[in-house]
């Protein structure tokens, strides 16, 4: 069945539905009322002789047949759309927005600097950053890129480092090691009050992790304060109230100055830092290729 060229919208307006599971929030994404996307739907199944959407006074949903068209069409238009874009930037300087999903600290530390200068260097690019410390499915929910641990990042996407290696740190206050000895193994944290981490994805608790000697030990630690917030849980560790374990961007410098002490050391090896990560058909457009080549880390 040939395709006619004033049916390319009755697709995209499909895609919308299909994506949103909701002729509401696909009409204000599209900018249109739910009645003439309803409508043009159903004329995209008359067109087709098959039902693509399944729809109950509560949800929509697409059908078995709904669902390999949007899998087919999603890619499509994303690629088409990264074209149009390249088009652009040929004719002028690069432009547009670029938008990343990344934690505070990484943000604040490794992005903006890159960010700041490209903004200066080219008026035309807008950079958007979220602050987010959950994995983020980037493709999902609209990002161009994201920033993971290299060891969290999906086997699918392309990654290039942009910071160094890493290792995580137990740290305390002077104050709470002068109540009690440091533990001198992961397994002596269970006599210890430990802040735990809620996993901001899941919302389970952090099992904190060690190695050493190709020993890997896991330990659930237990303590009377609980924070899916980095900056809280340090906060209750300089006040004394417990070991917390987090990445050393957290706390390097709070070690270096003496509000905190490390343990564990030996326990904690190091393992890959920051990346960016992003779908392969990003890396051809030209503004973003120039902000992963400022993002890229060179050692030394």
């Amino acid at each position: 069945m040939p395709l006619r060229r004033d049916e390319l919208g009755d697709l995209m307006a499909f895609l919308a539905v299909a994506e949103e599971r909701s002729f509401t929030r696909a009409a204000a994404r599209l900018g249109t009322s739910q009645s003439a996307l309803s409508h043009v739907v159903r004329r995209l199944e008359e067109r087709l002789d098959i039902r693509l959407l399944t729809r109950t006074t509560r949800n929509v949903a697409p059908t078995e047949a709904g669902l390999r068209l949007a899998e087919t069409l999603g890619p499509a238009f994303e690629d088409i759309e990264s074209r149009l874009m390249e088009l652009d930037e040929l004719r002028s300087q690069p432009s547009g927005t670029i938008r990343i999903t990344a934690s505070r600290n990484v943000a604040r530390d490794i992005l903006m600097p890159a960010v700041s200068a490209l903004m200066a260097a080219y008026p035309g690019l807008n950079i958007e950053i979220n602050i987010d410390q959950r994995l983020v499915d980037i493709v999902r929910e609209g990002f161009d890129a994201g920033v993971r641990l290299g060891e969290e990042v999906e086997k699918d996407m392309i990654a290039i480092r942009i910071g160094p290696d890493m290792r995580m740190i137990v740290a305390g206050s002077p104050a709470y090691f002068a109540r009690r000895p440091a533990p001198e193994t992961p397994r002596d944290l269970t006599e210890h009050n430990c802040i735990n981490l809620r996993l901001p994805t899941l919302g389970g608790l952090y099992a904190w992790e060690f190695e050493k000697n190709g020993q890997a030990l896991n330990v659930r630690v237990e303590g009377q304060f609980t924070s899916n917030d980095p900056d809280l849980m340090i906060a209750a560790a300089i006040a004394g109230e417990g070991l917390v374990f987090l990445p050393e961007d957290h706390l390097g410098d709070l070690v270096a100055r003496g509000d905190l002490v490390a343990c564990l050391t030996d326990w904690c090896p190091p393992f890959p830092g920051y990346h960016l990560y992003f779908p392969s058909r990003r890396q051809r457009l030209p503004s973003f290729r120039l902000l992963a080549d400022a993002l890229r880390y060179r050692a030394g």
